[in-house]
C-alpha cells in the first residue's frame, strides 16, 4: 500500500508540477478526512440500528466503538506518514514505535469503555428484565475487570516496547510472597470483601445485625478493606471485612413478614367467655387484609396464669416496613381489646385476693 501511494503521489506531482511532499501530506489529509467521514457515517447508522434492537448490550458496544474507530483511523494514517516522508527519516524509527504502541493501546481502551458502559447498564437495571440487581456487585465486578484489563495491558505494552516480560513475572512472583507475608490482613480483608460480593449476604442500604457482636446498623459502604455501616444512633462503624466470615450475619431486610406474638390475659370471672373470646380473635385476623393468611396463625388459651386466664396470638403481617409493621400490630391488639369488651369481658390486671377467716370481734379478742 505505502508504495502503491508513493507512486500515486509521484505521478499527481508530476503532473502538477508540484513538489511530491507537499502532494503527499495534503493526499493523506484528504484521505484522513474522507475516512473520518465515513466512519461517522457508518458508526451513525450502527448506532440507529441498535438502538431500534431491545437488547442494550449492542447500544454498549457501539458507544464503546465510536471513538477507538476514529483514532485508530488518524493514528494508521500517521503510520503512513512516517512511513512516506523522507523528512522525517531521522525520527521514523520512535515513531513507529510510538504509533505502534499506541494502536495496542486501542484495544483496551475499547474493551474499557465497554465495561464502563455495560456497568452503567446493568445498574441502571436496563438488562435486568425488571429485577432487581445487586449494584455493589456490579460496581466491584466491572472494577476488578478493568483492573486486570489495565494490568495485562501494561504486560503487552511492555513487550511491544521490547522489555522482558518474563523476568519482571519471576520478579513479581517473589515479591508478592514476601508482600502476602507482610500484609496477611490487608488481603484477609481484601478476601473477605471478595466474599461478600459473591455470596452477598447483604448489600448497600440493607439492614444488618449480629447476634455474635455489638453489631447493628445499615449499610452504607462496602469497600475492599473495610464495609461502613451506620448505627441507628446514626454513627459510622467501620468493621473490617475478614470480620464476616468469622460471625453470624443477620439480614432482617430480607425479611418475607414481620412477626405479630402477644399474649393477653381475661379476668377469672370472664371464664365462660374465654372460647368465644378467642374464636373471635382467630376470625379477626383470617379476615384481616394485613394479615398474611398464608403463614401460621394460632390464637389459642395458653395457662392459667396468677390473676388472669392467659391467650396468646400468634401471626405474620404482610408488610415488613417496620412503621407499617408497627400500624398493623396497633390495629390488631385495638380490635383484640374491642372482641373482649364485646363479649363482656375485660383484660386482667396484677390482683390479690386475701381470704379471712372468723369475724373482726374474733380477731380482737
Amino acid at each position: 500500500m505505502e508504495s502503491q501511494l508513493t507512486v500515486a503521489f509521484a505521478h499527481i506531482a508530476n503532473s502538477l508540477n508540484l513538489p511530491w511532499v507537499w502532494v503527499a501530506v495534503t493526499g493523506l489529509l484528504l484521505i484522513a478526512l474522507l475516512g473520518q467521514w465515513i466512519i461517522g457515517v457508518l458508526l451513525r447508522r450502527l448506532y440507529r440500528l441498535a438502538q431500534q434492537s431491545e437488547q442494550q448490550w449492542d447500544d454498549a458496544f457501539v458507544v464503546a466503538l465510536i471513538a477507538p474507530a476514529k483514532l485508530a483511523w488518524w493514528l494508521l494514517l500517521l503510520t503512513l506518514l512516517f512511513a512516506l516522508l523522507p523528512a522525517l527519516a531521522s525520527v521514523r524509527g520512535v515513531g513507529l514505535t510510538t504509533l505502534h504502541a499506541s494502536l495496542v493501546l486501542l484495544v483496551p481502551w475499547f474493551l474499557h469503555r465497554l465495561i464502563t458502559n455495560v456497568e452503567e447498564q446493568v445498574v441502571l437495571a436496563k438488562f435486568s428484565d425488571g429485577t432487581s440487581v445487586d449494584k455493589a456487585t456490579v460496581r466491584s465486578t466491572a472494577r476488578l475487570l478493568r483492573v486486570a484489563l489495565w494490568l495485562v495491558t501494561v504486560l503487552m505494552l511492555l513487550q511491544t516496547l521490547g522489555v522482558s516480560v518474563s523476568g519482571l513475572l519471576a520478579f513479581g512472583g517473589i515479591g508478592g510472597i514476601a508482600v502476602g507475608f507482610a500484609a496477611k490482613d490487608l488481603l484477609a480483608n481484601f478476601f473477605g470483601g471478595l466474599g461478600i460480593h459473591m455470596d452477598r449476604p447483604f448489600t448497600i442500604g440493607d439492614w444488618v445485625r449480629s447476634p455474635d457482636r455489638a453489631l447493628e446498623g445499615t449499610v452504607e459502604d462496602i469497600g475492599w478493606r473495610v464495609t461502613r455501616i451506620r448505627t441507628f444512633d446514626k454513627r459510622p462503624l467501620y468493621v473490617p471485612n475478614s470480620v464476616f466470615s468469622q460471625i453470624v450475619i443477620e439480614n432482617p431486610s430480607r425479611m418475607l413478614n414481620r412477626r405479630i406474638y402477644e399474649k393477653f390475659g381475661l379476668r377469672y370471672e370472664d371464664s365462660r367467655s374465654v372460647g368465644p373470646v378467642v374464636d373471635a380473635v382467630r376470625e379477626m385476623l383470617n379476615s384481616h387484609d394485613a394479615i398474611d393468611t398464608g403463614q401460621t396463625i394460632i390464637v389459642n388459651f395458653e395457662s392459667f396464669g396468677g390473676s388472669s386466664l392467659d391467650c396468646f396470638l400468634y401471626c405474620h403481617t404482610r408488610t415488613t416496613n417496620w412503621v407499617e409493621y408497627h400500624g398493623v400490630k396497633q390495629d390488631v391488639l385495638m380490635k383484640v381489646l374491642d372482641i373482649v369488651h364485646k363479649h363482656g369481658a375485660d383484660i386482667a390486671f396484677p390482683t390479690r385476693t386475701l381470704h379471712m377467716q372468723g369475724s373482726i370481734e374474733e380477731m380482737g379478742s
